[in-house]
């Protein structure tokens, strides 16, 4: 029997009540030395759905396991096919207030580092810089046999010319990029190889049942070790990738400070979680701070 990765979490004891009061993020940034750690929840406002809130996409959607993908090449089939798709949604997102939120925090010498569990660039879209992406990125593609690393977009072109009139309706995008497709849409897609081997290709994202790469769990660890406090934003931290990270800075007795509006795995070891919307909270607390939260196309926020 194939065992399923941890997909939910439910409470087995009374968790921090939620709260609105965004005093306590609001000292622990003005302190400076912050590690944001970030998940699906923070690109919601982009347009891009969480896995488990409300209307989570996990209601209606099992994620692809790096044991099926590996296995078997139907799988792999239509893995490609709805990824195909989803790209281009994904393709569209832009950053919304909360990324750029922290990417002011970051440029006024506020944070540590931002570790995020998402895998859409968002971040780093918005200005932020030295992002660990605990998951890694769907903006790269790797070759399994020859360990070959190429460009999404070039592989997005390759897909196109194999599959001409490929053009779907999906029922909806998931964060990972996966869009809603039934087995009949998916029908005889083409999965192109590696371009230099001819290997099995996989995105470079840590697929639910594969572990994260050790040297960037220790970097993670790293970043929490020479961090004052950890805010998290927008995770339920139902996976132990992220829920360690928690865990390590509450034994190290660094505040932990969560902005999610669900309870969470982690809330036993907060000392704060706010159930404000994360665009609204961030950019409210970048206002108490006096720091201006630029969008993309360079005009301040007024």
């Amino acid at each position: 029997m194939r065992m399923r990765p941890t997909l939910s979490w439910t409470p087995t004891e009374d968790l921090l009540p939620g709260t609105t009061s965004l005093a306590p993020v609001a000292d622990a940034l003005s302190a400076g030395g912050v590690l944001v750690l970030s998940g699906a929840g923070i690109s919601t406002e982009s347009g891009i759905p969480d896995y488990r809130g409300e209307g989570g996409s996990l209601s209606r959607h099992t994620p692809m396991t790096y044991q099926e993908f590996t296995a078997e090449a139907l799988a792999r089939r239509r893995y490609w096919a709805r990824s195909h798709l989803g790209w281009r949604t994904f393709g569209r997102a832009r950053p919304n207030a909360g990324h750029r939120a922290v990417a002011a925090f970051g440029r006024h010498g506020l944070l540590a580092g931002v570790i995020t569990q998402n895998v859409d660039g968002l971040h780093q879209s918005a200005g932020s810089e030295s992002v660990v992406e605990l998951h890694g990125s769907l903006e790269r593609v790797v070759c399994l046999s020859c360990g070959a690393f190429s460009p999404r977009r070039e592989l997005a072109r390759r897909l196109e010319r194999a599959n001409p009139g490929f053009e779907p309706v999906a029922a909806g995008t998931n964060p990972d990029g996966d869009a809603d497709l039934t087995d009949e849409q998916v029908g005889d897609f083409q999965v192109v190889p590696c371009a230099d081997c001819g290997g099995t290709l996989k995105p470079d994202v840590v697929f639910f049942g594969e572990a994260v790469p050790p040297q960037r769990v220790e970097r993670c660890r790293e970043l929490v070790r020479e961090a004052a406090s950890l805010l998290v934003l927008g995770s339920s931290l139902t996976v132990m990738s992220g829920l360690r990270f928690v865990r390590q800075a509450a034994q190290a007795g660094k505040p932990v400070l969560i902005v999610n509006r669900d309870p969470t795995r982690g809330d036993r070891h907060a000392v704060t979680r706010v159930t404000l919307p994360l665009g609204t909270a961030l950019t409210t607390v970048a206002g108490r701070l006096e720091i201006p939260v630029v969008p993309v196309d360079g005009q301040v926020a007024g």
